[in-house]
């Protein structure tokens, strides 16, 4: 999965959003709980519950991620826990005339049965969701700080 937009935001205000991970549930959809369990130089250990929906499908996701900070460039998470066969993901932050170039690119496997079809349609659709999601609290949070 693939996802990226430019924002009008400066790239600390960018990064406080990207790395806030213990309000992540306040406007994240489908996130329930976020918080950080570890913290040692670059690495972050973060506990996540929350829930995918797509149509008439409900998961459960419980999953606990390594997360690698390099600042104001790019952050890699990875699943190290939980109930998905494999979820990975990579912010990276751009400069661009002003704004910031935010790119996300993951994998996610579920951890039970979907046609491949509406599963690939229902993490797509959860990448876009979460990931507009971001972008409008960073914008949001831009806009308080003018």
């Amino acid at each position: 999965m693939r996802a990226e937009a430019t924002v009008l935001a400066p790239i600390a205000t960018v990064w406080q959003v990207l790395t806030d991970y213990d309000n992540l549930a306040r406007f994240i959809p489908g996130l329930a709980r976020s918080a950080v369990q570890a913290r040692t130089a670059n690495r972050v250990v973060v506990e996540q519950k929350g829930e995918a929906r797509f149509l008439v499908f409900s998961y459960p996701i419980e999953v606990r991620l390594e997360v690698l900070e390099s600042p104001t460039d790019s952050i890699t998470s990875r699943a190290i826990e939980g109930n998905l066969k494999r979820m990975n993901g990579r912010y990276e932050l751009r400069s661009a005339a002003g704004a910031i170039q935010l790119r996300y690119s993951g994998e996610l496997e579920p951890g039970f049965d979907l046609p491949p079809i509406i599963g690939s349609l229902a993490v797509r659709t959860m990448v876009e969701e979460q990931f507009g999601a971001m972008v409008a609290e960073i914008e949001r949070r831009a806009a308080m700080a003018r």
